[in-house]
């Protein structure tokens, strides 16, 4: 059995406020933004509300939402570790963090070269 390193984790910070959006709206879903119109976060929806594209990859699971990125953007951030955080601020104009005056960010470090061999696989939807 491999011990893999997970592609996208979160904070304790973030995971309440996982909880505190499910609560309201029931379960959710991420996908990190490309830098439109809500620069580049990591976006949140009702599972159903946003349509994951075909080559999208789904990087891991923070608090049981699936996470999911563009394929350009998996080419910049394979070899970091994303870090989703939960800050004080507004979220993005379609995330549903918007209106409880905490935004989701994500932060990133780079892989190790031995963690690096043991990243989880991704899935490609």
């Amino acid at each position: 059995m491999t011990d893999f390193v997970d592609r996208v984790v979160a904070t304790p910070a973030a995971l309440d406020l996982i909880h505190e959006i499910e609560v309201r709206h029931g379960k959710v879903m991420f996908h990190q933004s490309g830098g439109c119109c809500d620069g580049s976060s990591p976006m949140c929806y009702p599972i159903g509300e946003f349509i994951v594209g075909d080559r999208d990859v789904q990087m891991g699971e923070i608090g049981g939402a699936p996470f999911y990125m563009s394929p350009s953007q998996f080419e910049y951030w394979q070899h970091t570790q994303l870090i989703i955080d939960a800050i004080p601020g507004r979220g993005g104009m379609f995330s549903l963090d918007n209106g409880t005056e905490r935004r989701f960010l994500t932060r990133s470090r780079v892989f190790s070269d031995e963690e690096h061999a043991r990243r989880r696989p991704i899935v490609v939807q």
